[in-house]
C-alpha cells in the first residue's frame, strides 16, 4: 500500500500522541503543585504549633526551637490575628501592614487561597493564622498556561510551515499543468499556420485570413503566457499606452456589441517594464471578469493617470458589485462567486502585477447593483 495511503492515520496518530503528551504533563504539573500546596499547609501547621508552644509555655521552658520554625519562614505571606485582635504579620511589607484596611483585604485573600488555622489549646483559642501562597507557588500555577502558550505557537509555526509546502506543491502542480497546456497547443498551433498558408494560395478573401492569423497570434500569445508560469519573465521597457490600447481593441471586436468600452489614454508615450504577454493577460482577465459581473451587458471604462513615476490605470463597470468583505478575498486563489469557474483569474492579476512587475492592484471602489472599479498600479522606467 502506498505511503499516501497512511499520511491521515500518521497525522491523526501524531495528534493522539501530542494530546497525551501534553495531558501527562499537565496533569504533572497539577500533581506537583498539589503535592507543593500540602508541603506549604505542613509547614504552616508546623509555625502554629510552635507559635501555641511559645502562648503556653511556662517562663523557665526552652521555647528556642518553637521560636526558630516561627522565624525560619521566609516564603510564605502570614497574618497572624490574636482573639483580641492584636495581629503580627510574616513577609509583608512593613510599611503596608500599618494599613489595617490593606491587612483586612489581604486576610480575604488568603482565606481564598489556604484554610485559616486556628490556635488552640486545652479548648482555648488563641488566635487564627492566615496565610498565603509562596511565590514559588503562584508562579507555578501559571506554568501551564505558559506550556500551552508555547504548545500553541508551535502548533501555529508547524501548521504554516506544512501550508506553505503544500502551497507550494500546488503552485507547482498548476505550473506543470500550464506548460503542459501550452506545449499540448502548440501541435495544433503549428497546423493552424500551415493551413493559413494554404488558404493564402487558394485565393481566399484577405480579410478572413487576416482574422485567422489573429486568432493564430493569439493563440501563440496563450501558448507563451502559459509556457511563462512558474519561472521569472523577462521584463522590457515598452510604451504601456499602446500595450494597453492593443490589448482592449483585440478584445473589443471579440466580446458582445452590448459591451460598450470607454478607453481615455493619454496622448503620449509612458515606458514601463512590462512583459507584454502578460500584462496584456491581465487586462483580459479583468475585462472578462468585468463582463461576467455585467452579464454580458454594460459600459467598461478605462482612465489611465500618472504622478511622476506612478502609474494608475482604472478599469471599472456597470457589473453586481463587490462586497466590502470580499475586496481583498477576489484575490485569492480558488474564490469565486462564480456557480462555475476556478477562481484562478483575479488571483493570475495579483500575482502578475504584484510579483513579476512589482506593482499593486486593489478594488478602489464598489457599489452592489452598480459596479467596481479595480485599480493597477505601476511605476514608470523614467519620470514622465
Amino acid at each position: 500500500m502506498p505511503f499516501s495511503r497512511y499520511k491521515n492515520k500518521i497525522r491523526l496518530l501524531l495528534v493522539c500522541i501530542s494530546v497525551g503528551i501534553v495531558g501527562a504533563i499537565l496533569w504533572n504539573t497539577y500533581s506537583f503543585f498539589q503535592q507543593f500546596k500540602d508541603e506549604e499547609r505542613d509547614k504552616m501547621d508546623n509555625w502554629a504549633a510552635a507559635q501555641q508552644s511559645i502562648i503556653t509555655a511556662d517562663e523557665d521552658e526552652n521555647v528556642d526551637l518553637a521560636f526558630k520554625v516561627i522565624t525560619g519562614n521566609y516564603s510564605n505571606p502570614m497574618i497572624y490575628v490574636s482573639v483580641d485582635g492584636w495581629f503580627s504579620t510574616n513577609n509583608i511589607n512593613k510599611e503596608k501592614a500599618k494599613d489595617s484596611l490593606f491587612i483586612k483585604e489581604r486576610i480575604a485573600v488568603f482565606e481564598q487561597e489556604n484554610e485559616p488555622i486556628d490556635i488552640i489549646y486545652n479548648g482555648e483559642r488563641f488566635g487564627t493564622l492566615y496565610y498565603g501562597n509562596s511565590n514559588v507557588l503562584n508562579n507555578l500555577k501559571y506554568y501551564p498556561l505558559a506550556l500551552l502558550l508555547i504548545i500553541f505557537l508551535f502548533s501555529t509555526v508547524v501548521f504554516f510551515f506544512y501550508r506553505t509546502a503544500r502551497i507550494s506543491d500546488q503552485n507547482k502542480l498548476w505550473a506543470g499543468m500550464a506548460k503542459e497546456t501550452a506545449h499540448q497547443i502548440g501541435t495544433p498551433l503549428s497546423s493552424l499556420l500551415g493551413w493559413t498558408e494554404i488558404l493564402k494560395s487558394q485565393q481566399v478573401d484577405p480579410s478572413i485570413i487576416s482574422e485567422i492569423e489573429k486568432d493564430v497570434n493569439r493563440l501563440e500569445t496563450i501558448t507563451d503566457r502559459f509556457s511563462k508560469i512558474g519561472s521569472s519573465p523577462a521584463l522590457e521597457v515598452a510604451d504601456i499606452v499602446t500595450e494597453t490600447k492593443l490589448a482592449f481593441d483585440y478584445l473589443k471586436l471579440r466580446t458582445s456589441q452590448q459591451v460598450i468600452y470607454s478607453i481615455h489614454l493619454p496622448d503620449k508615450v509612458i515606458p514601463v517594464r512590462l512583459n507584454k504577454q502578460l500584462y496584456g493577460w491581465t487586462i483580459e482577465n479583468l475585462v472578462k471578469n468585468a463582463i461576467d459581473a455585467m452579464r454580458g451587458k454594460g459600459q467598461i471604462t478605462v482612465t489611465m493617470e500618472y504622478f511622476g513615476n506612478i502609474l494608475k490605470i482604472q478599469i471599472a463597470d456597470t457589473g453586481k458589485g463587490i462586497a466590502k468583505k470580499n475586496y481583498k478575498r477576489i484575490f485569492e486563489p480558488g474564490f469565486t462567486t462564480k456557480k462555475r469557474g476556478w477562481g484562478l483569474g483575479l488571483s493570475l492579476v495579483k500575482r502578475i502585477i504584484e510579483d513579476y512587475h512589482g506593482g499593486r492592484v486593489k478594488v478602489l471602489s464598489s457599489e452592489l447593483g452598480k459596479g467596481s472599479t479595480i485599480q493597477l498600479q505601476l511605476y514608470t522606467a523614467t519620470k514622465t
